[in-house]
């Protein structure tokens, strides 16, 4: 065998290669190419893992519920939306001192309440009537019949 390889080596120059299959079969399978390993299939990705799939899956369905939350979350804080059958709603806050404040609740019933409320304390200061609460109007006129009293009592 040692001498067959330069001689093989000879041969694959030559175009004299195509007529060893001719000769004999020991020759032919002496003189053949060594066998090659078999072919690696191409890059073949394997398929993603369960954990990679159920990911891809979960991170935009839980990006879309974060967004929700905060849209609504935003929408409540800014433009007070509350559930209607809330037992109290906050129609105003009035910041009187650094951890002081007035807030004016509506009840349920109708009612309008000033609390006072503090770092550690909470009051009623009072009950408000619907005049209280209500808008001012943009034009306040003062009837003449009360101008025309107090300046009959001066």
């Amino acid at each position: 065998m040692p001498i067959l390889l330069p001689l093989r080596l000879l041969l694959d120059r030559s175009p004299l290669l195509a007529l060893v299959p001719l000769l004999s079969p020991a020759a032919a399978l002496a003189f053949a190419p060594a066998a090659a390993p078999p072919a690696a299939p191409a890059n073949v990705p394997e398929p993603p893992s369960f954990f990679i799939e159920l990911l891809s899956i979960m991170l935009p369905v839980a990006v879309v519920l974060v967004g929700l939350v905060a849209v609504l979350y935003y929408l409540r804080k800014r433009h007070g939306l509350t559930a209607r059958d809330n037992p109290l709603s906050v129609l105003q806050v009035l910041p009187v001192g650094p951890r002081e404040r007035i807030v004016v609740l509506r009840t349920r019933s109708g009612r309008a309440l000033a609390v006072g409320v503090g770092g550690q304390s909470m009051s009623l200061i009072a009950e408000l009537d619907s005049a209280d609460i209500a808008p001012l109007a943009t034009a306040t006129t003062i009837p003449e019949s009360t101008v025309a009293a107090a300046e009959a009592e001066s």
